[in-house]
């Protein structure tokens, strides 16, 4: 049985009319956001981070790959895990095939994950990814820019029992619950100017939305994300896995 309310094209056209104009000013508002993005003050990088990558080692000035803006996408995937993270894994999914785009603009957009580059080359060949993938297995980058979290720290935050979003994605990952959170997701952007690497922007959590293209087009249709309140993010599963 329908529920929803059902009018005529003429009246639907007018409730249309009536959403568009808040979409234009949502619009025109997310514009001036992103020129505040642009204008937030800059902080310099003072440490030397080096990475283990595909090509070897590799400093942060070296993972711009010759352009002037990079961005650095936090994938949980921790040195305990077995797999990624399968909500990373969609977002990635939605990024990958960008990479072109991103360059042609000047910009590097990459990965940087704790676990050994042998367990993220080996992930990334089996989702098919294109991205360079770098790791800070025995560097402090996680650490410093709030991306990893001690694990005697994470055995604070609850007593007994994990609680159960969090437990079932540590699942799907084949590591514990402590160990999955001791990894955050992020999106980090640096840029070179004057000789120098600066951060220029950070976000997380829903912050990350941008990079969920999904989560666009689910906002459009009639049942949205359909993710339950609160919501519950472990219906994402790797792209390979939906048929298992």
């Amino acid at each position: 049985m329908i529920e929803h309310k059902i009018v005529t094209q003429e009246e639907w056209t007018a409730a249309r009319s009536e959403l568009l104009a808040l979409e234009k000013a949502h619009t025109r508002r997310g514009d001036e956001l992103a020129r505040l993005r642009r204008e937030l003050p800059w902080v310099r990088i003072k440490r030397d981070y080096a990475f283990q990558t595909e090509e070897g080692p590799r400093t942060l000035a070296q993972l711009f790959d010759g352009r002037s803006q990079l961005a650095v996408y936090n994938f949980m995937f921790g040195p305990d895990y077995e797999e990624g993270c399968p909500v990373c894994s969609s977002i990635a999914d939605s990024f990958d095939g960008v990479l072109e785009h991103l360059k042609a603009q000047d910009v590097t957009m990459i990965c940087v994950s704790r676990a050994p580059l042998d367990k993220l080359l080996a992930y990334r060949k089996r989702m098919g990814w294109n991205f360079n993938w770098g790791s800070s297995y025995e560097s402090d980058f996680n650490f410093d820019f709030g991306r990893s979290v001690a694990k005697e720290t994470v055995a604070t935050w609850f007593e007994d029992e994990p609680p159960q979003i969090p437990a079932r994605l540590a699942d799907a990952c084949g590591t514990d619950a402590v160990s999955y959170m001791s990894e955050v997701p992020g999106l980090s952007v640096f840029t070179r100017s004057g000789g120098g690497l600066y951060l220029t922007y950070s976000s997380t959590a829903r912050g990350l939305e941008l990079v969920m293209v999904y989560y666009g087009i689910l906002d459009r249709v009639p049942r949205g994300r359909d993710e339950g309140e609160p919501a519950d993010p472990t219906w994402m599963r790797r792209h390979d896995d939906y048929a298992n």
